[in-house]
């Protein structure tokens, strides 16, 4: 909750210099953005010690779950960087921004997906 009001104050300060200093109002969100990463860092912590041990009760291969982790990573980090793009102004480089990540995303998790392809066909053969 606090995260959400940090931005929200923050995109409104940013409307409110927007005009005068564009770059300022950019570097505001940067920060805003940045910070409430770093706010996450800790609830991350505590999601990925969850998602271990639940691969260690589960005794499914971490392998498959490494994929998984990486690409919700990436949609973060482009979600991110594509709204940047657009609030500085820069529409098309939001869109490589997006093209990038969908295929960083699916190169990421190219084990998942051999992984699977492979159960398919033992069931087949």
């Amino acid at each position: 909750m606090q995260i959400t009001l940090v931005c929200v104050v923050t995109a409104l300060l940013a409307a409110a210099v927007r005009r005068g200093a564009p770059e300022a109002a950019l570097l505001l969100g940067l920060a805003a953005a940045v910070a409430a990463v770093l706010a996450l860092s800790e609830s991350l912590g505590t999601l990925m010690d969850f998602f271990a041990e639940l691969t260690a009760q589960t005794g499914v291969s971490n392998e498959l779950f490494v994929p998984l982790y990486k690409t919700v990573g990436i949609a973060l980090v482009v979600k991110i960087g594509s709204g940047l793009c657009k609030d500085a102004g820069a529409a098309a480089l939001a869109s490589a921004v997006e093209i990038a990540g969908a295929v960083c995303a699916l190169l990421a998790a190219l084990p998942l997906l051999k992984k699977a392809m492979d159960v398919l066909l033992e069931l087949m053969g």
